[in-house]
């Protein structure tokens, strides 16, 4: 039985996120509505990264090292997305990088300064938490994050991240369902999931 097999069939089971040999699977295979929802591919060998998306005009290097971009006066929906970053043998990647910036509640982004964005990395177990808010929605896009991850010394996937159920997402032309985060409420505001698997390879035992 291959390693997706068997992650199928603990879905099938169970299909709220689960825990396999420690690691903890940020995505299920529906919307909160409980429609299908593409996920990001099960972790096995042979699957296809995260998919790369473009960089839009607004990004800018040297964010500030944070894990949070909650900062007085901010207004929105508080947002807290958490994950994973793997790489192809399915093994997490410590110290990955990942660098978030997004619109804020108004659908504007700041590019005089570094409101809205910041970097981190993962720890030890490859995990990642977030603190933001819901974005606004930007003209003509749907809802979305913006998001760089680099596996130490290798190359940067830049993508986005979206929100299910978004009336946006029919109409964007950018849009991708592999790239929706599992959201639900809690925590006083959102709750928000997704793992990313980078084109990393990984020798067995390493």
């Amino acid at each position: 039985m291959t390693r997706k097999t068997l992650l199928k069939a603990a879905v099938a089971a169970a299909p709220l996120p689960f825990v396999l040999g420690g690691v903890s699977w940020a995505r299920d295979d529906r919307t909160p509505s409980g429609q299908p929802l593409a996920p990001t591919p099960y972790c096995d060998d042979g699957d296809a990264p995260t998919r790369p998306q473009m960089e839009g005009p607004y990004f800018k290097p040297r964010s500030p090292e944070r894990a949070s971009l909650l900062e007085p006066g901010l207004q929105g929906t508080k947002l807290t997305l958490t994950g994973y970053v793997f790489g192809l043998a399915c093994r997490p990647i410590a110290h990955a990088l990942l660098d978030f910036w997004q619109a804020d509640v108004r659908g504007a982004y700041d590019n005089r300064g570094f409101r809205l964005r910041g970097h981190q990395y993962t720890d030890a177990n490859g995990a990642f938490t977030l603190e933001t808010i819901v974005p606004g929605l930007y003209p003509g896009r749907t809802r979305h994050l913006h998001v760089k991850v680099q596996a130490p010394n290798r190359p940067i996937l830049t993508t986005q991240l979206y929100f299910p159920g978004e009336p946006g997402n029919n109409s964007d032309s950018i849009f991708h369902p592999s790239l929706l985060m599992n959201v639900s409420n809690g925590g006083g505001g959102k709750l928000a999931k997704f793992d990313f698997l980078l084109n990393v390879n990984q020798r067995a035992g390493r």
